[in-house]
């Protein structure tokens, strides 16, 4: 498994974007998507060698993270992509994971299926494909994954 990337929950994606672009520097590299089964709008921002982030807000009072966006939101989840759902999902539980929701089809992932799990105080997604749905800068995905370095920030 490798890091996708990481979620978090803002109360208004537009001032989500804005946020982020304006204090560390990522741009909006994908369509606004609406996720009907997680009750969800999402982004994703790229920034050169960076994780992407994913933008998350509730589309209404029934969505799981709501409560979370009304207190103004924060991390969600760790994201991380594998070969294979059920593989990683057997192992996982092996040692100690709670699915919380099963693999179902993710409209931010263009219908590839995601799956949720927790393990002590963490959340995290499982996907097993890169593709995100309008995804803007391929070339930029690719070195987050493969040229990740930690750099120093001189200024």
């Amino acid at each position: 498994m490798i890091l996708d990337h990481i979620g978090v929950v803002v109360p208004v994606l537009e001032r989500g974007i804005d946020q982020w672009e304006m204090l560390f520097g990522y741009r909006k590299n994908s369509d606004i998507v609406l996720n009907t089964r997680q009750k969800v709008r999402v982004v994703f921002l790229a920034k050169q060698n960076s994780l992407p982030i994913k933008l998350i807000e509730p589309s209404g009072p029934g969505s799981p993270v709501y409560l979370a966006a009304r207190k103004g939101g924060g991390l969600h989840h760790l994201c991380f992509r594998c070969s294979s759902l059920e593989n990683e999902i057997s192992l996982l539980e092996k040692n100690g994971a709670t699915l919380i929701v099963p693999p179902q089809p993710g409209e931010a992932f263009c219908n590839h299926r995601i799956a949720f799990l927790l393990t002590g105080n963490i959340n995290f997604e499982l996907i097993d494909t890169s593709e995100k749905q309008g995804w803007g800068a391929n070339d930029l995905v690719e070195s987050t994954h493969r040229d990740f370095k930690w750099t120093k920030h001189t200024g």
